[in-house]
């Protein structure tokens, strides 16, 4: 009988590409990886790996077992499911994603209900950027996370993972108010990018979907941003604009509070989208389809309006 345990190892190295990262990932060493791998091949009856010197691939063997893998994986979490709603009552701790701007803005109020609702559940929330989500969830660090995509930077698809959405917001070009304006809002984006071409701009850090975001739809207007500063907060990229220190791309999320005279705000025709992630098979979860359903409630009518957009 395959080990459970053993292939999800398996399934890690498939999504991971090294031992080394599988053991990172989930607190082992890479030697006892090295073993369980060994045991399940053992248990398979044939090769699953192909070693070259100090890398690994899978076999087509292997990679047959982890499609079966990923099936099995995405029925334990429909019984987990199951048997969670059976029990009645939710209890215990749920493991949440988040990224800043919808922590601040919707995650405070879908708690408190939550809260009202199902006092013995624990939410645990931890802020983790949506390119770290899919590995987080694979890992079992979290059980449900919020993640975005842009419309120059599509989601990929996560084997193993499955999403609902939730709703979509506007983007805004933010410059200093003493600049010459550029096209008037609602107008091209591609345009109202260029207007902007020689200035510096103030991206995310690199790795993150917002960084990813601003470059492509700069080089999708046809140029390369000049990046001076790379912050993640949307709060300080406003205040730096302000300052006069360059522009940037900011989600309708990110402008929230009172308007700032020294900054101007073009809204774009570009839109970015949220959704919510777990474990495929996991949707059903009594603890999750209650968060979803408290997040869904405390989303703003203004971007609610925004969901047919997507």
């Amino acid at each position: 009988m395959l080990d459970v345990r053993r292939l999800r190892l398996l399934r890690e190295l498939a999504r991971r590409g090294t031992i080394a990262a599988v053991a990172e990932a989930l607190a082992f060493s890479p030697s006892a990886v090295s073993q369980q791998l060994g045991v399940l091949e053992r248990e398979a009856g044939l090769p699953l790996l192909e070693r070259t010197g100090r890398r690994v691939r899978l076999t087509p063997a292997g990679e047959n077992l982890v499609r079966h893998a990923e099936a099995v994986l995405e029925r334990l979490e429909q019984a987990e499911a199951d048997l969670a709603e059976a029990r009645g009552g939710l209890a215990g701790a749920l493991r949440i994603g988040v990224f800043p701007t919808a922590t601040r803005a919707i995650v405070p109020a879908a708690l408190a209900a939550l809260a009202r609702r199902h006092p013995a559940l624990e939410p645990m929330v931890s802020e983790t950027d949506p390119a770290a989500v899919a590995h987080a969830l694979r890992a079992g660090d979290l059980d449900v996370a919020l993640v975005h995509e842009y419309d120059f930077v599509p989601a990929p698809q996560e084997p193993g993972l499955a999403t609902e959405p939730l709703f979509a917001e506007a983007m805004y070009l933010a410059a200093p108010a003493g600049e010459t304006p550029g096209p008037s809002e609602g107008s091209d984006p591609g345009a109202a990018l260029r207007a902007h071409a020689r200035a510096p701009w103030i991206t995310a850090t690199p790795g993150t979907l917002c960084h990813a975001m601003t470059v492509r739809a700069c080089e999708a207007a046809g140029f390369t941003p000049r990046v001076r500063h790379q912050v993640d907060e949307f709060a300080t990229v406003l205040a730096l604009v302000a300052a006069g220190q360059g522009v940037a791309l900011v989600p309708q999320l990110g402008v929230t509070g009172p308007a700032d005279p020294a900054v101007r705000l073009t809204r774009l025709s570009v839109r970015r989208r949220t959704g919510l992630a777990f474990r495929s098979g996991a949707g059903a979860h009594p603890a999750v389809a209650a968060f979803g359903a408290a997040l869904r409630a405390a989303v703003p009518p203004d971007l609610v309006g925004s969901r047919a957009e997507t």
